[in-house]
């Protein structure tokens, strides 16, 4: 009889927090630069150079825990967690092992059987460690310490989850979470957000847990899922042919869709832990922790359930629409200042995600302002423009964020509302279809529609259709 397996998951989640500046020194943590241009002696590890931390990492960090029902440690402090590389040019890393800034909480997401509470362990602040570039070409190995202090909070869950579905649902409530908060943009390509996969199986219903591995290098939900599927299935063939499976580090190779072993799996003790002599304890009171919690904002469902109550739009959208939090914002804000929220949200369900789509960009990355798509809504109620043109528009809108009060006005495109010129077109496309005219005129009522195509045509989309309608109907 065939063994039945249990997956076993547990992650580790790197988040880059949003400050404009490293988390011990003033250095920019903007992503991307000339190499090495974003650095000092206190982010490269200068003998005689003091940390000194970052407010807003500590608010970041409390308001996340906050939201993810943590409790929070109100006296911790930073250790040192020492280890020999080259993007790491401290030879230790400022961390929190023995008290982190949280503890304790969870998040619960939906799955096919229900909601389901995954635990928080801890979320401890630390910082992150240069980058190193392999260069094939010629045969070295560069370093660029921009990344080096930027800060990070990472998100340690218990082993909760079964199944790559669970682990996506608990990725996406996550990220959701934190871009409400504004901590981070959690960008998986950037680098903003970086999740490794422990993984074990089991027997199903085997009372303790198999030997784990640690899946790193997956930069995207899809590698993620693929990711955890192979090693899945590694483990069990392994199990199957009778061997043991090594505690160790893996990289995730995605375009093989197989993964290799890095290094043995470290544990604590192999880090040498002490506290850092050059940061003070960090004691946190009633006060500051009640004013970060009252500052939280409004998050998904508690917004999903006031679109209901507010806004006369469906479901669908209202799901849509809240699941980024940068939409949210733009739909909330277009429709207090266009008092549409209905067309607003069919601007936003319709072309903006159909461009998305195309150009392969996340909602946050939208560049229309509220302003702009506002002022767009009302030039098309006001029948300055047609909806074709306001189409045309918007693709401009959407890729260069133009006024299109001004676009319009510059390219001509405004509705023609001169009768007589309307007229001549009309006159001028009845003459040139008599097929059309006859079809219509035998009954065929789609041949209008050929008319109307054609006349709209002529007028470079600027006509109104209704008046286009009308006028036909008059002159057949």
């Amino acid at each position: 009889m065939a063994r039945e397996y249990e997956t076993v998951i547990g992650l580790e989640v790197h988040v880059e927090l949003a400050t404009r500046t490293k988390i011990f020194c003033g250095c920019s943590t903007a992503f991307g630069g000339r190499p090495n241009a974003h650095t000092c002696p206190v982010c490269t590890g200068m003998p005689g150079s003091l940390p000194v931390l970052n407010r807003r990492v500590l608010e970041y960090a409390v308001s996340v825990g906050l939201a993810m029902n943590c409790d929070i440690t109100r006296n911790c402090k930073f250790d040192r967690k020492n280890y020999f590389y080259p993007d790491n040019p401290q030879n230790y890393q400022i961390s929190q092992l023995y008290l982190p800034i949280c503890q304790n909480g969870h998040i619960e997401i939906e799955c096919p059987e229900g909601s389901k509470k995954i635990g928080i362990h801890e979320i401890h602040m630390e910082e992150d460690a240069g980058k190193l570039i392999h260069d094939t070409w010629e045969e070295c190995t560069l370093v660029d310490y921009n990344r080096s202090g930027v800060p990070l909070i990472e998100i340690v869950t218990e082993p909760d989850m079964r199944s790559s579905q669970e682990v996506i649902a608990f990725l996406e409530k996550l990220r959701l979470i934190i871009q409400y908060l504004g901590a981070s943009d959690c960008k998986l390509q950037e680098g903003s957000m970086r999740v490794d996969v422990n993984l074990s199986v089991r027997e199903k219903g085997a009372p303790v847990y198999g030997t784990r591995t640690e899946m790193k290098n997956l930069n995207s939900f899809h590698a993620i899922s693929r990711a955890i599927e192979g090693e899945r299935n590694r483990q069990i063939d392994l199990l199957e042919e009778g061997e043991a499976i090594v505690q160790e580090t893996r990289r995730w190779d995605d375009e093989k869709g197989c993964s290799y072993a890095m290094r043995s799996k470290e544990d604590a003790q192999d880090y040498r832990y002490f506290p850092d002599p050059d940061l003070v304890p960090i004691h946190i009171s009633q006060e500051y922790l009640e004013g970060i919690r009252a500052g939280l904002p409004e998050f998904r469902t508690e917004k999903m359930a006031r679109y209901k109550a507010e806004y006369d739009i469906p479901d669908y959208d209202i799901e849509i629409i809240t699941g980024s939090k940068h939409m949210a914002d733009l739909f909330e804000a277009a429709a207090a200042i266009c008092g549409q929220p209905k067309k607003v949200s069919n601007w936003l369900m319709g072309e903006t995600l159909r461009l998305l789509r195309e150009q392969e960009m996340d909602p946050q990355d939208i560049r229309v302002s509220p302003e702009h798509l506002a002022a767009l809504i009302v030039l098309v109620e006001k029948k300055e423009i047609t909806g074709s043109v306001a189409k045309e528009v918007y693709e401009v809108m959407f890729a260069q964020n133009v006024d299109p009060i001004q676009y319009v006005e510059e390219k001509g495109l405004k509705t023609v509302n001169d009768e007589s010129a309307l007229c001549s077109v009309v006159e001028q496309v009845i003459a040139a279809n008599p097929q059309s005219v006859s079809d219509y005129r035998s009954g065929k009522e789609k041949a209008l529609g050929f008319l109307v195509g054609q006349t709209m045509k002529a007028m470079k989309g600027k006509a109104d259709p209704v008046s286009v309608d009308r006028l036909l109907r008059e002159l057949l």
